[in-house]
């Protein structure tokens, strides 16, 4: 019995046509989301790690609070 360890990563998606720009996402994953003026989420593009676990916790959140379902978690493998 061995250690899995996650290996890839993980990138926040948004579908603009669903938003409606409440900016809950944000709050609940201010390291992944940041707001423009109008309140529409800008998503951070770069992947990050599976290891991060506070991140995909927070992830996680931003997806389950969003009032009109626009969020979801897309998984980016391994580049080696």
């Amino acid at each position: 019995m061995g250690v899995r360890r996650k290996s890839g990563g993980f990138v926040l998606k948004v579908n603009p046509i669903l938003c409606d720009g409440y900016g809950h996402c944000a709050e609940l994953a201010p390291d992944l989301v940041r707001t423009d003026e109008w309140g529409y989420p800008i998503v951070v593009a770069v992947p990050v790690p599976l290891s991060n676990l506070g991140a995909l916790a927070s992830a996680r959140y931003a997806v389950r609070g969003c009032p009109r379902k626009a969020m979801h978690i897309e998984r980016v493998a391994d580049e080696s």
